[in-house]
């Protein structure tokens, strides 16, 4: 890192990062690219008050109900092409949780989502949802 920058940016490695089951965080989407740092990964970082935590697999599903909650993700605007059924994407543990308890909960990948995130949904429901588990 650029020595002139080091103090004024918060920098954490990408292997310091750690996914909900406790190894290093894997990336999320590189198309679309994704993450609160546009770097393709979930990674939480300072500044981020959403927690864009959770590395998800929209559904159709899940994107009409999150339209339906004021964050719409499937339409194009302002640079962002907007999300369809498939896309990975890192999604705010809060949105995550509030899918879940309204039973719009999209699949995620274990690997790609933050230890963050298990300070807004157990790991038991992660893994209900996780991909390949039969949630997703």
């Amino acid at each position: 890192m650029n020595e002139t920058y080091k103090n004024l940016i918060p920098y954490t490695p990408m292997t310091e990062h750690k996914n909900v089951l406790g190894t290093p965080l894997e990336i999320c989407s590189l198309d679309p690219l994704t993450g609160y740092t546009r770097e393709g990964s979930c990674k939480v970082v300072e500044g981020d008050l959403g927690v864009h935590g959770v590395c998800i697999i929209a559904s159709d599903e899940f994107l009409e109900f999150s339209k339906s909650k004021g964050n719409d993700l499937s339409t194009p605007m302002y640079g962002f092409p907007g999300l369809k059924a498939g896309d990975r994407w890192c999604l705010c543990a809060p949105r995550w949780k509030e899918a879940l308890e309204n039973g719009m909960a999209p699949a995620v990948d274990l690997m790609a989502t933050h230890a963050a995130t298990l300070e807004y949904a157990s790991l038991e429901d992660l893994l209900k949802y996780s991909l390949g588990s039969g949630g997703s």
